[in-house]
């Protein structure tokens, strides 16, 4: 079973016939063909497996989970896959990522979903753990979903990301994260990532070594 619901998934991406003077990917997800541009030199503007797991979900459980007018942030949205989908299924998007990304997000997004979508989503700067109050202040900013696409991996920012997920997670939120498990540190970050929110495996990919979680502020998940 696993085989074949990863071959579907990775299905979804297709390639041009052509070389074009940009690189770039195509993907068959929510009725639309999306064409995402990508740099092969940096590692937040490449479309990783997890994001495609991530959307394949989206688009086959969209009862369970509706996102029709609700309102979602991307964390490291990268190339902006996984918003591009969460768009084109009818929510409120706010696609992030540092700054030196934005500009690429921002082509990717509006290029798929200009004239397609009920909402048309917008792109934030959002560097992990930093200024956080100030760009996105508790009182105002509820998001109904936040996602999560292959973040957590070696490097720096860890303990960031955790504050990151804390600031943005209200009691009703649920937080819908893809990750491929490559270290021990993974597996850290996922014991401490529980002492906040309760953690529920939806789908597990032992063939990918990914993973894809839902969770919500403990206490929540039943409720």
């Amino acid at each position: 079973e696993d085989e074949q619901i990863v071959a579907e998934i990775m299905g979804r991406r297709f390639f041009p016939d052509i070389i074009a003077y940009k690189t770039w990917e195509g993907f068959h997800f929510a009725g639309h063909e999306i064409r995402i541009t990508e740099a092969t030199d940096c590692y937040g503007a490449v479309v990783w497996p997890s994001a495609l797991v991530l959307c394949y979900f989206l688009e086959n459980n969209s009862k369970q989970c509706n996102l029709v007018d609700k309102h979602v942030i991307e964390l490291g949205a990268g190339t902006g896959l996984v918003s591009i989908v969460a768009s084109l299924l009818g929510a409120f998007v706010t696609a992030t990522d540092l700054p030196e990304l934005l500009g690429n997000l921002q082509h990717n997004i509006l290029q798929n979903t200009k004239q397609k979508c009920k909402h048309q989503p917008c792109v934030k700067e959002l560097s992990w753990g930093i200024d956080l109050e100030k760009n996105f202040p508790r009182s105002s900013c509820h998001f109904d979903y936040i996602m999560a696409a292959d973040v957590v991996y070696h490097h720096p920012f860890l303990d960031e990301l955790l504050l990151t997920f804390d600031h943005l997670c209200k009691d009703d939120t649920v937080i819908l994260w893809a990750m491929k498990f490559r270290l021990e540190n993974e597996n850290r970050f996922v014991d401490r990532f529980q002492m906040l929110f309760d953690l529920q495996m939806v789908s597990n990919f032992p063939s990918l070594n990914i993973a894809l979680y839902k969770a919500m502020r403990k206490g929540r998940m039943k409720a």
